[in-house]
């Protein structure tokens, strides 16, 4: 069989509001997910046994094992649909994106995993079902099956359409300080003040203009070089800008590609030490 091949989209946060602590010491959200037309790519092969290499930049300090997501998507997927239907693989996954980094970086690679296994030995699954199957491995992986934008309920599970909101095509430039942020402490130091629901009214920009990140504040007091990202972005005058998941990860919006490859030009000169990718919305 020849070589088969997948992406893990880069997801971002639009928006992300905090609504409730849950006793379960989880919490219930509601957010704007979106994905850029970028991320970290997997390849595979059938072989006798199943085997996981890692490579590209950001693949140091992570594991190989059964424990990582990728391996235990595809495991989930044999157990359930059978060893005859989803045979033994040998993947590569080539970490371009940062990690701990709120664009979903293992959460995209395991939706990525799951959508290769489908396309390739289970056709007939449809996205909502594969969804709820790789759902209990993390809050994020559902919304990265389809890597589309949606809105997302619960802990982010919950997933609905939002086809008013047209931002497919969008210019984006992520940006991120090289600086992980793990996400339990995060989401811990979130003051419990439910700040209000997301989006009113039917202009795209003032729903975005109107919304936040209460993860924001949070973040920036783990890795204050959030702010440094911040207002860097803001300097290049995008339309929108935003810390994504719980960071530290920045994203700008912008009206045309020129802006945005002109933004990320003059963030590499000032900053060559920050990571960043300019893309485009899915």
């Amino acid at each position: 069989m020849a070589i088969l091949r997948e992406t893990g989209w880069a997801k971002i946060n639009l928006a992300l509001h905090i609504r409730a602590r849950r006793a379960d010491g989880y919490h219930e959200i509601e957010t704007l997910f979106a994905f850029v037309d970028a991320g970290d790519a997997i390849t595979a092969e059938v072989a006798g046994a199943d085997r996981l290499i890692l490579d590209g930049e950001f693949a140091e300090g992570l594991s190989d094992g059964a424990d990582n997501l990728v391996l235990r998507v595809l495991a989930l997927m044999r157990a359930r649909h059978g060893a005859d239907r989803v045979p033994p693989l040998d993947i590569r996954l080539t970490k371009t994106l940062p990690v701990a980094a709120g664009i979903g970086g293992g959460s995209a690679d395991a939706a990525a995993m799951a959508r290769l296994v489908r396309r390739h030995f289970l056709p007939e699954i449809g996205d909502a079902p594969l969804a709820r199957l790789v759902a209990p491995l993390g809050a994020d992986i559902a919304a990265c099956v389809a890597s589309a934008t949606c809105l997302g309920t619960g802990v982010g599970e919950q997933l609905s359409a939002a086809p008013e909101l047209a931002l497919s095509g969008t210019p984006v430039l992520l940006v991120n300080p090289r600086q992980p942020v793990a996400t339990g402490p995060v989401f811990a130091a979130w003051d419990g003040v439910d700040r209000g629901p997301l989006f009113t009214g039917a202009d795209l920009r003032a729903q975005l203009f109107a919304s936040r990140n209460d993860l924001q504040r949070p973040a920036i007091a783990q890795c204050p070089a959030i702010v440094d990202v911040l207002t860097e972005l803001g300097a290049l005058k995008p339309w929108l800008a935003r810390m994504s998941g719980s960071g530290a990860t920045c994203f700008a919006l912008f009206d045309a590609p020129a802006e945005r490859d002109a933004a990320a030009a003059r963030l590499a000169a000032s900053h060559p030490h920050w990571w960043h990718l300019a893309g485009a919305l899915r």
